[in-house]
């Protein structure tokens, strides 16, 4: 039974004035238009709607096919308007302008068939770019980690939310802030990296690119997502309250601050027994009261209804909506389930007050406001649809750039890379002519392309092979194994061709996946970090012919690479480098580039001296009191060069005993300077990343033995030289205490450039 509108239309009509008048501040207009608003009409603004949703059981989303089976039918849901339309373009393949077309009439029908004719706000996955058919596909949030250079992630950023907002689309879920702290977890590859500061400030700069593009950036997942015990997707999160502030919560932080995300979306983990979705005390009090966060928080996918079905801290569908509407969950994405009827029975019965309602929409008609949703002149077609492209020349050079600079070269023994071109090259290994292994799970082509293979990719994406074979003509390829499954029937002919050539480049890795359909990805974990099927057995046998061996790993994690590290000639890795990542390590291997990345996760030597991130005290690291040696082959920041780089005049200035070599006095309000000069001695020019990392020998409760708190990409020309210098604040020092309060304790630091 549909109920009676408690507000007249008349007065709907009297007030219209002030809601629509775009000289009030949105706030104003949201505290006019609210009190003329039904319940069922509130509740509307606070779903979603995924008209788009697979109920096969071949979905993109965790428990998708439980989920999307009671959604109202279309014209029933929009009737009294609708807060979100979930994925038009990213849940299948759809031509840009045609897809276009078919979102502004999706808007027209909300517009007309409700009474205030508000528009949806449209939102879309964009973690490696806009997840759409025929989009650029950039490289994964490892690989931005692995260029440490923010300022070309906020272009990249950039770019895609402008192919979003021409598209119709307002909001991006993106970018993933999460901290890996343990690289067996799938969705590691998503992640910027095992450092917070270098988490914070990449994924800020991604965020100010998104924003200034017009599109609403949205932070995940807040929080604790990554710390799952065992490193499995959606288990319990064991952690302490300092690890969650020092490690898990300052990206967060950072990511609103500096870069004015204007969203949130909750993670799916539970700490220490309270799931995230139904924590007031991290969705509010941290979120809003602390931080001053005062835009809309939305649900994970199904995160609301998970806190009956999986958490089992709610007993109905109304119980787990009062628990997420009370915790400060805005917006339950992807499609109308807890928030609509039985969160309208539950205020009915006054088991929910309706304040709540009117809070949560209270900041979603604010940011609606804020993207000119209710304006007399709003659009729903945008301008210039038929010229509408999701993948140009601008797109692909940013991604080809950020693809060169996260290569990363960890070994080159006796200079064997870059390689000649008179070289005969066996290419060996199973992911050499693949080129989905140059992209992650949240890519268009994996996770939703994959269900429909006869639209095919949608961009180009050239393989290794084919980039290599370009530029070594005396090229022979033979893959091996496969990527997955116990197969060595082809290691013989594998090991012939690199004995016969004068170096292997052997290319292992990982295929990207959702939900066990691959090696990487959310949903796919690992249970050691030996290299996925028999690769490694590959590996130990081509590394016996005595054949120089590049060994070349594309990957959504770092792998334990054994005495691989020791006998190959060179290494290098590369995270997912996206649809010209084929190009980039190409460019890399035969000297057309020189390498500049770096590490943003360690390289562990041996699988099982594991979980561990190099922020660790003192007893993380080998000591005499275990056997275990958790000692990586490669740290994190590692990464090498074609050239060589002499540092000098190492110095801190601007505070007393500065410049002096005498110890600074730094005051624990202040800021000191710190600065090297780098100088390029080598034949070739060369970008050098300069780190600076923190040291607290003596603290109130054990420290990381260091940790990241600045850094810096210097290209200098041969024989050139440059000053790089980091104005560092005392509170860069700053920890949790031992009474639970951050504190910039005085005391002795130490502050070490790498």
């Amino acid at each position: 039974m549909t109920s009676q509108l408690p507000v007249d239309d008349r007065l709907a009509s009297t007030h219209a004035d002030r809601w629509r008048d775009p000289t009030l501040r949105p706030d104003e207009r949201a505290d006019a238009l609210i009190p003329l608003m039904s319940l069922e009409e509130k509740l509307a603004q606070l779903v979603g709607l995924w008209v788009g949703a697979e109920a096969s059981g071949e979905g993109v989303a965790p428990h998708q096919t439980d989920m999307v089976e009671h959604t109202p039918p279309w014209s029933e849901a929009i009737r009294h308007g609708l807060g979100q339309l979930t994925r038009p373009f990213g849940t299948a393949p759809v031509d840009p302008v045609l897809g276009a077309r078919s979102l502004a009439a999706s808007q027209a029908q909300i517009v007309a068939a409700s009474r205030f004719g508000i528009p949806a706000q449209v939102h879309e996955e964009c973690l490696t770019g806009f997840a759409a058919w025929r989009a650029t596909v950039y490289p994964t949030p490892l690989s931005w980690g692995a260029a440490f250079d923010p300022e070309l992630v906020e272009e990249m950023a950039g770019l895609i939310g402008r192919s979003m907002r021409a598209a119709g689309v307002h909001q991006g879920l993106a970018p993933v802030l999460d901290v890996t702290r343990d690289y067996r977890w799938g969705r590691t590859e998503e992640t910027i990296g095992e450092d917070p500061y270098l988490v914070g400030t990449v994924g800020a700069a991604y965020v100010r690119g998104l924003e200034r593009a017009g599109v609403v950036a949205t932070l995940k997942h807040f929080a604790g997502y990554s710390a799952s015990r065992g490193g499995r997707n959606l288990a319990p999160t064991a952690m302490g309250h300092r690890e969650l502030a020092d490690v898990i919560l300052p990206p967060f932080e950072m990511a609103l601050r500096l870069g004015g995300a204007r969203s949130v979306m909750n993670s799916y983990a539970e700490i220490d027994g309270v799931p995230a979705a139904a924590d007031a005390g991290l969705l509010t009090r941290t979120l809003r009261d602390q931080w001053g966060f005062d835009g809309v928080l939305v649900a994970d996918y199904f995160a609301v209804r998970f806190l009956q079905t999986l958490h089992g801290v709610a007993a109905d569908a109304a119980a787990a909506a009062r628990l997420a509407l009370r915790a400060g969950i805005d917006v339950e994405l992807p499609t109308v389930d807890a928030y609509g009827a039985p969160l309208a029975a539950a205020v009915r019965s006054g088991e929910v007050s309706e304040a709540l309602v009117d809070r949560a929409l209270r900041r979603v008609l604010i940011q609606k406001i804020e993207l000119g949703l209710l304006d007399e002149g709003w659009q729903e077609l945008p301008p210039d649809v038929e010229a509408l492209r999701f993948d140009d020349e601008a797109s692909q050079a940013v991604a080809l750039r950020l693809a060169r600079q996260s290569v990363v070269l960890l070994r080159n023994q006796d200079g064997l890379l870059p390689l000649a071109a008179d070289q005969r090259v066996a290419l060996v290994g199973p992911v050499a002519d693949d080129a989905m292994a140059m992209l992650g799970c949240y890519t268009f082509p994996l996770h939703v392309g994959v269900h429909h293979p006869e639209y095919g990719t949608g961009v180009e994406i050239p393989s290794l092979r084919e980039e290599l074979q370009r530029r070594c003509p005396q090229l022979t390829h033979v893959p091996g194994t496969d990527i997955t499954g116990e197969d060595t029937s082809g290691i013989a002919a594998a090991v012939q061709a690199a004995a016969d050539a004068d170096v292997c480049v052997l290319a292992v890795g990982d295929r990207a996946g959702m939900f066990g359909r691959g090696t990487s990805g959310e949903g796919c974990d690992a249970v050691d970090l030996e290299l996925p099927g028999v690769q490694a057995e590959l590996v130990r046998a081509v590394l016996a012919t005595g054949t120089p061996v590049v060994l070349v790993v594309l990957s959504g994690r770092p792998y334990a690479l054994g005495d691989a590290v020791d006998r190959a000639s060179a290494v290098v890795q590369a995270f997912f480098p996206g649809q010209l990542g084929g190009q980039a390590v190409a460019e890399i291997v035969t000297g057309e580039v020189n390498p500049s990345g770096r590490l943003p996760v360690s390289v562990p030597r041996h699988a099982g001296g594991l979980p561990g991130t190099y922020l660790t005290p003192i007893l993380g690291r080998k000591s005499k009191v275990s056997s275990v040696d958790p000692t990586p082959a490669f740290p994190f920041g590692h990464g090498l060069s074609y050239t060589t780089f002499e540092w000098s005049d190492a110095a801190v200035s601007d505070a007393p005993g500065g410049d002096t070599g005498e110890p600074t006095t730094w005051p624990v309000d202040g800021e000191v300077t710190v600065g090297v000069t780098v100088r390029n001695t080598g034949a070739r020019a060369g970008t050098e990343v300069v780190q600076l990392y923190l040291h607290d020998p003596v603290a109130q409760t054990t420290r990381p033995v260091v940790r990241l708190i600045g850094y810096a990409r210097v290209p200098v020309e041969p024989g050139g030289a440059a000053r790089v210098s980091f104005a560092v604040p005392a509170d860069v020092t700053s920890f949790t205490g031992v009474h639970g309060r951050r504190v910039v304790e005085p005391g002795e630091v130490h502050l070490r450039l790498s």
